[in-house]
């Protein structure tokens, strides 16, 4: 839980949709090969530690990865965008509790978390190649200018009271 508050705040703060995300994905993939590593050796309180590092990068990179596609795919709904995701994490999250229960069975837990492993620098990867077309940021700033500039062109108060009166022709003074 800390880790998505941490992320989702850093996010609204920063602004930067795929370096955050890219880092926390990259750090998620430390975090597996570490927690994989350190799990034979017998030191219940270091699986612990990685574990917890392990899950705040992993909890952290859901608002990471709900938010980048609402950027991304603007202007369809957040709703639809949130929706495809969440359903496809199901899907794969089944697939891959499958497939690694089979890896284990048939090997050992060390070559389940390698399967994970291998699919999460797929992901950093894919996420690295994803070109970041902010649309909906883009869309907020051009809304921002274009109001702006309607109010510079308003014109509000007693210059616009002169300027509507009619001029009288010089030689009528």
């Amino acid at each position: 839980m800390v880790g998505s508050l941490v992320c989702g705040v850093w996010l609204d703060r920063t602004k930067t949709y795929k370096q955050t995300t890219l880092v926390v994905y990259i750090m998620t993939l430390v975090g597996m090969i570490v927690y994989a590593a350190t799990l034979k050796q017998g030191k219940l309180w270091v699986v612990f530690i990685t574990a917890g590092s392990l899950g705040f990068f992993m909890t952290g990179y859901l608002p990471l990865g709900f938010e980048f596609a609402a950027e991304l795919t603007y202007p369809e709904s957040e709703g639809t965008s949130s929706g495809l995701l969440n359903c496809s994490a199901q899907v794969f999250g089944i697939i891959f509790t499958i497939c690694q229960g089979k890896i284990i069975d048939k090997f050992n837990t060390l070559a389940g978390n390698i399967f994970l492993c291998v699919f999460l620098l797929v992901g950093s990867i894919m996420t690295g190649l994803i070109k970041s077309d902010l649309r909906r940021q883009n869309a907020n700033r051009l809304a921002k200018e274009e109001a702006e500039k309607r109010m510079l062109e308003q014109d509000y108060g007693a210059t616009a009271q002169i300027s509507s009166q009619p001029k009288t022709p010089p030689s009528q003074t």
